[in-house]
């Protein structure tokens, strides 16, 4: 388990405390993140409360929860409201996670509780948080007599994350109670990506050129690396270079160009009239899509 001793990010407070996307340095000691397992089991127990953990365990096998209860159903878990989350080297990002609890008998509003976190599952997680709100301030909301929706705010700090945890390997673990005690827990209520900021540029030059004359085209790509807190060349990537007349509100594609091992971009056209070329890049899934701003080519 690694982790980055000036890790910056929101401190939860109550009984579960760590801090949020990085475990205390205690914890990094390469046996898996023990503050968030320690949470969920903890989380687990207070709802088992007055049930036998057996009987508990046989529904969830079941039902195909985790821990279930009774008839507690959850469902419709959504992760900033569906997009995934985007990093760059300092800014901290903000998110909501919701999901939809059922009980015939209706649902406990205090009681709604996520984790986020990193990994195949819980217990081998390198990196996760709970909500912001201290314990027990959670904001479930009735939607009707058996129906409430549970939402609790996330914050992501780049700093105290690694570039092996960009990608689609993040999951919510989702819990709710009923009124009447009945409750489900579930380790994979939804799976999301994290994904390293990406910046791209444009230049054609000579501005002006004449009509039938080459004009070269650089750019650079490059995305945020979470190890050095800097931005660093995207490698090997395809990126398409498009254009559209100066009469025009369409671009067209003219042709792909793969980024150097510096992530630096070049290629050549003819100068036919007057007109905007820009650089895309379609993303990858560790790395969010791309459009460069135009670069205005006066033909004469």
């Amino acid at each position: 388990m690694r982790i980055r001793a000036t890790a910056a990010a929101v401190t939860i407070s109550g009984a579960l405390a760590l801090t949020a996307l990085a475990v205390p340095a205690a914890q990094a000691d390469g046996q898996g993140n023990k503050a968030l397992t320690a949470a969920a089991k903890q989380l687990a127990a207070g709802y088992q409360d007055g049930h036998a953990a057996s009987r508990a365990s046989a529904f969830a096998a079941s039902t195909g929860y985790d821990e279930q209860w009774g008839d507690t159903v959850l469902s419709n878990t959504t992760v900033n409201g569906g997009k995934g989350i985007v990093l760059g080297t300092s800014a901290k990002a903000n998110f909501k996670v919701t999901f939809t609890a059922t009980d015939p008998a209706g649902i406990d509003n205090t009681s709604g509780y996520a984790i986020v976190y990193h990994g195949t599952d819980l217990d081998s997680s390198n990196t996760g948080a709970l909500p912001n709100e201290a314990d027990g301030a959670t904001t479930c909301k009735t939607v009707n007599a058996t129906t409430s929706t549970c939402t609790l705010s996330f914050t992501v700090d780049p700093r105290s994350l690694w570039n092996t945890d960009a990608g689609g390997g993040w999951k919510v673990y989702a819990a709710a109670q009923a009124k009447d005690g009945d409750y489900s827990i579930h380790e994979k209520a939804r799976s999301f990506a994290a994904k390293r900021y990406s910046k791209l540029t444009t230049n054609a030059a000579p501005e002006p050129v004449a009509k039938g004359k080459t004009i070269t085209v650089t750019g650079l790509l490059s995305r945020a690396n979470w190890d050095t807190a800097k931005y660093m060349g995207y490698t090997k990537q395809t990126v398409t270079l498009q254009y559209r007349k100066k009469t025009s509100s369409t671009y067209s594609n003219v042709k792909t160009v793969t980024s150097s091992s510096t992530g630096a971009l070049k290629t050549t056209v003819k100068a036919s009239a007057d007109g905007y070329f820009r650089y895309k890049f379609a993303g990858t899934s560790t790395t969010p899509a791309a459009t460069s701003v135009s670069d205005y080519v006066d033909v004469r």
